[in-house]
Parts: structure tokens; sequence; C-alpha cells
């Protein structure tokens, strides 16, 4: 058996990637910090016959993240892929201009995106390397890529998180570990903003796949409908 652990796990592109993965017969892992949340997607996946295990933990607490993607190791037996989605999860209330941004405005989504993901990368490579073999996945809008004023903030941490992934890719070439960003350039399930594009989930999981299994050369991939 094969696995996957999905760090920021909901019910919109978290549960269609375990879905993806899941009918493939890979357990799936979910990490978010509501275990109310997580428990219902766990007896979603549970009734389409997938197995699946939910493992609490909030990013922002790197003891508490490092614990549960080593529960959900030894629960599954490793993990294969990790998938970290820190879409959504910025501070709606704080979202800055380039020109009004504070340091404190970027620490944040720093500490959210950018230094969440190092951890997680931290608690499952050194297996992956003894292993010659995995897949890491990263997920963040795609103003990481083309900024948009209203969320400066926000994107300097995706910008800069970005930037570390694509590192990463280069650094673990011919190792037989794959790493790569996705950019999600679309409004999921329902628009957010008029006029912006939308795409349902189970349109943009079969990226994930695609990085994980016949684009294992590519070191981003955005996704814009």
């Amino acid at each position: 058996m094969t696995s996957i652990a999905i760090i920021g796990a909901g019910p919109q592109l978290g549960l269609a990637i375990a879905r993806t993965f899941g009918s493939r017969g890979f357990d799936v892992a979910l990490i978010s910090r509501n275990p109310d949340k997580l428990d219902t997607l766990v007896g979603a996946l549970t009734a389409e016959g997938i197995s699946a295990a939910a493992f609490p933990a909030d990013v922002l607490d790197r003891g508490a993240l490092t614990q549960a993607l080593q529960d959900a190791a030894a629960r599954f037996g490793g993990i294969d892929v990790l998938e970290y989605s820190p879409v959504g999860g910025f501070d709606s209330t704080v979202l800055t201009t380039p020109s009004t941004t504070e340091p404190s405005h970027v620490q944040h989504e720093m500490e959210f995106q950018l230094y969440g993901a190092i951890a997680a990368t931290q608690a499952v490579l050194p297996a992956m390397r003894e292993a010659g073999a995995g897949t890491l996945l990263y997920t963040t809008g795609a103003g990481s890529i083309d900024p948009v004023p209203q969320v400066g903030n926000v994107n300097a941490a995706a910008a800069a998180l970005r930037n570390w992934v694509i590192n990463l890719h280069k650094e673990l070439a011919d190792t037989g570990i794959q790493a790569a960003h996705i950019g999600i350039d679309v409004s999921i399930g329902t628009s957010v903003i008029p006029g912006f594009p939308t795409a349902k989930p189970e349109e943009i999981s079969p990226v994930y796949w695609e990085l994980h299994t016949s684009h294992r050369e590519e070191a981003e991939r955005v996704f814009s409908g």
C-alpha cells in the first residue's frame, strides 16, 4: 500500500485530492486543526471505500504538526506523498497592499505558508531519502507568481514558498523524490471575486496525480481552468 498526507485538508480541494489518490488504492492521512471537520471528511471517504484517518494539528504548532505526520506514518507504514495546502488559511482581517504592509503583516503568512511547509517537509523527507522515492506537493494561489496588490502580504509569503519549492525540486533532482509547486489561478467551487474564473475541485485534483506519476520532471504547474 501507499499513502498520502494532506495538510490543510478541507471539504473542497483537500477532499478531491484525497478521492483522487484514495480511489487508486492510497491510504489517506488528513491533517488540519479542526477535528470535527476532519471526522466528517474521514466519514465521507470511508463510505466510499477509501482508507482514511484524521490527525488533527495546527500548522503553526510545529511540534504538533511533526507529531501528526509521525503518527500518520506509523498508522500507514510511511508517507509516500505529502501535499501541503495553505490556500485559504490567511487571516482575512489583515490583508494589505504592498505600500501599507508592515513586517508583522507578512510574518503570520510566512509562519503559515513557508515555515509550516518547511516543518512538514523535514518530518517526512528523511524517510523518503532513505527509500529513494517520494513526492512533495505544495499549493498556493497564483498570486505567488502574478501578485495582486490587494493581498500583498499574502502574496509575498506565497512567493517565498514557491521559490523554496522550486529550489527544493532542483536539489532533489535524480534522487527519486519529486517536489513541485501548484499555483491555483481560479476560485475553487464558487466565485469569490465577480468575473474571476472558477473550477470544481475535481477538475483540479488530477494535476496532483499527474505530478506524482507521469510529470515528475515538472517543478511547477499553474491551474487556470
